[in-house]
């Protein structure tokens, strides 16, 4: 048996796809303006304890759009609603969890040794 919406979500496709976009576009921004301040000032801006609102709050809205997207794709393609959800949902969590450690060790990178921290051919021996 097999399950075909009647009306799949198409706007809710769109919308997610748009909202990620959104939020990636305000992120990329915040990111940006945060190194920007941390060059200028490194001694007295630490990017690893930022206490800004909007890097976290860009992220979550990214966050959101992906999972209202990939619940929708799951939709479109013949999952349930609860069933496109609970497998968009964790994998979503799961993946910014990692996504925000991540960045937050190149953080602490930065704040420890600065631009050349990050030189990646440093490490050959």
């Amino acid at each position: 048996m097999y399950y075909f919406p009647q009306d799949p979500p198409y706007f809710i496709l769109i919308a997610g796809l748009l909202a990620g976009i959104a939020c990636g576009a305000a992120f990329d921004g915040t990111l940006r303006q945060s190194v920007k301040a941390w060059s200028v000032d490194r001694r007295n801006t630490k990017l690893a304890t930022s206490d800004g609102i909007a890097l976290p709050l860009t992220f979550l809205g990214i966050c959101l759009g992906i999972i209202f997207f990939l619940s929708a794709g799951l939709e479109i393609f013949g999952f349930p609603t609860w069933l496109a959800y609970s497998i968009a949902l964790p994998l979503t969590i799961f993946i910014a969890i990692l996504l925000w450690y991540q960045l937050q060790v190149v953080f602490k990178q930065l704040d420890r040794g600065g631009s050349p921290a990050l030189d990646l051919d440093s490490w050959e021996e």
